[in-house]
């Protein structure tokens, strides 16, 4: 199976304030431990949403709003996608992580959907298709 992993901002990470070289060397560590045991499959820090911009959609019609966005609690400020056997082998890995923020804060886990996960609705043909994307897209990032 597979896991978001999803860092919710803080205050100062939309501010723009970069981690500490302790938090950096402490996640590289991390990192190197889900690594070697074939947990991660990538992960990344975001910039603040005042970086970012949303489109919203609204039958055909597209509205691009700039950010910064409000509420922080709701904004994603890293990422990681791990492949784990369970819910409870995820929620262990995240037990080990260094605290993201200087204060406290809540790290979720949502499972990724997976192909038989639709069902009937994902044809034989839906099904090559998608393979197709995730092969090129594979290529794409070795580039």
């Amino acid at each position: 199976m597979r896991f978001m992993i999803i860092v919710k901002a803080s205050k100062e990470s939309e501010a723009g304030v970069m981690p500490s070289t302790e938090l950096l060397e402490s996640m590289g560590k991390y990192n190197e431990e889900l690594v070697k045991a074939g947990v991660m499959q990538a992960g990344e820090g975001l910039h603040p949403s005042s970086k970012g911009k949303r489109v919203r959609f609204s039958g055909a019609s597209r509205t691009v709003i700039d950010g910064p966005f409000a509420e922080t609690k709701k904004l994603a400020a890293g990422f990681w996608l791990w492949k784990c056997a369970s819910m409870d082998e995820a929620v262990e890995w995240l037990k080990k992580c260094p605290n993201p923020h200087d204060d406290d804060c809540e790290v979720e886990i949502r499972p990724v959907f997976d192909a038989e996960d639709f069902g009937e609705a994902l044809t034989p043909e839906l099904k090559a298709q998608e393979d197709r994307h995730r092969e090129e897209a594979a290529r794409n990032a070795k580039q």
